[in-house]
């Protein structure tokens, strides 16, 4: 029996404007070299252009640009027989979340604006729409997951 005390729960903080944690862990995403306030203003000016261009709540459209972009399964290298394959593998709920976010950012940073702000926005109207790079990345995903298919019993 182990000796140690078992880990206390972190709780994930919520921004101090909207009080959400999606928010917090997109500006956690978003982060370079520790300067978490440049983060935030980032994430606030791209919320605000969000606004002013679908008139709609922006947390919504940033949940339903999650939502469009989170993938149901992906593909994993695994080393069967000497060589390697790509096997399909489902994704849980905390996952998908991380990769979509990932994806998110990935994809609004190779747009081309003239900051950051404004390429962010447009990729997570884009997304909210179901188009844009991130939603080709999840088609890509899914797509890689179908072929390999027939590998999918050597989880």
């Amino acid at each position: 029996m182990s000796r140690r005390g078992t880990a206390e729960e972190k709780t994930a903080k919520s921004d101090p404007i909207y009080r959400n944690r999606l928010v917090n862990m997109l500006v956690n995403r978003i982060l370079k070299h520790g300067k978490k306030s440049l983060a935030y203003k980032i994430l606030y000016r791209a919320l605000k252009k969000i606004q002013q261009k679908t008139e709609r709540n922006p947390l919504a459209v940033l949940r339903q640009a999650i939502r469009g972009v989170t993938p149901n399964i992906a593909v994993k290298a695994r080393r069967v027989r000497g060589s390697t394959r790509q096997v399909p593998i489902e994704i849980g709920s905390i996952q998908g979340r991380v990769l979509a976010i990932r994806w998110l950012l990935g994809a609004s940073r190779k747009r081309k604006g003239e900051n950051m702000a404004f390429k962010l926005s447009s990729e997570l109207v884009a997304a909210a729409k179901g188009s844009g790079g991130a939603i080709d990345k999840k088609k890509e995903t899914h797509e890689m997951a179908e072929k390999n298919r027939a590998f999918a019993h050597f989880r």
